[in-house]
């Protein structure tokens, strides 16, 4: 079921609000990106998230594809949320889920996950190794 959550960067600059079901599949890629910042990802569409504060104080970050806008913030460096179009699901909203403020640790710790291999471009497939994602 979905629930409004709040979520922020690290020094708060960067504010959100989101309808997320935490009962749903988040994802973790092994895209070069994503294994760098240790990417957790709840998509959601474009209209269940709004951004409350911190439009000014985000970066943007493409590469490959470019398919993909990785925002952060440009004062504590923290990636709250991107946003892209799959060709498999339409545009969305990917939602740091590790930046969600008022999610208890016992919700987090039940999101299921689902590993992509994004390394190989196999977005229906986990990879062969997923224990360091």
């Amino acid at each position: 079921m979905k629930k409004t959550y709040h979520g922020s960067c690290h020094c708060g600059a960067v504010r959100f609000a989101a309808e997320i079901d935490l009962a749903a599949p988040s994802l973790r890629c092994n895209c070069s990106y994503c294994l760098k910042i240790r990417c957790w990802a709840s998509l959601v569409p474009p209209a269940d998230f709004r951004l409350l504060a911190g439009e000014g104080e985000l970066s943007e970050y493409r590469f490959g594809a470019r398919r993909e806008r990785h925002y952060f913030c440009r004062h504590c460096g923290v990636r709250p949320f991107g946003c892209g179009d799959s060709p498999r699901s339409g545009p969305f909203v990917g939602i740091g889920v590790n930046c969600l403020d008022d999610a208890s640790a016992a919700e987090l710790a039940q999101v299921p996950v689902t590993f992509v291999d994004g390394r190989h471009d196999e977005w229906n497939a986990p990879p062969q190794e997923t224990r360091h994602l």
